[in-house]
């Protein structure tokens, strides 16, 4: 084999390797957000994390439902008016955001339960928990009712 086959192959070889390490080393918001079910989005607004687990025992107190919550982020500079987003479950559970303006580069974490809200905490004032632990859908939409993020997690038929 001549000196240049090999180098031909070894470079093919170089590449494909390079190839497969590129994909593997995506950011996980690269294959449609954090692998569960990001939308193309058109804003900068965007679902963070969320604790669907209340940590602790289920007690159905205030303060339990309150350790339930979903992170809105926004990854921009300008402030956006959420006024008439919605925030909703698999089921239908929904929260509307009121009257709230989220400062650029800005974290809003919607709660469960009762409380005041603030500019870094909303609360739904429920009773009950909305997020299932074994399976659930979070969808983000805009005041015009467009999706703008979703997350999911387990498996619902």
């Amino acid at each position: 084999m001549s000196a240049s086959r090999t180098v031909r192959r070894i470079a093919a070889t170089a590449l494909a390797a390079g190839s497969v390490v590129a994909v593997a080393a995506m950011p996980a918001s690269a294959d449609g957000g954090h692998g569960h079910g990001r939308h193309p989005s058109y804003s900068k607004v965007v679902l963070g994390d969320i604790q669907y687990d209340s940590p602790g025992r289920d007690d159905w107190s205030n303060w339990s439902l309150n350790r339930e919550w979903v992170e809105v982020i926004n990854t921009g500079r300008a402030a956006v008016d959420l006024d008439g987003w919605s925030l909703s479950d698999f089921n239908g559970n929904l929260y509307r955001f009121d009257d709230l303006r989220l400062a650029g580069r800005a974290t809003v974490r919607i709660h469960t339960g009762r409380g005041r809200d603030t500019r870094h905490d909303v609360y739904q004032a429920r009773r009950n928990y909305i997020w299932s632990n074994y399976a659930d859908k979070a969808t983000l939409r805009d005041n015009h009712g467009r999706t703008v993020d979703t997350h999911s997690w387990g498996y619902r038929r």
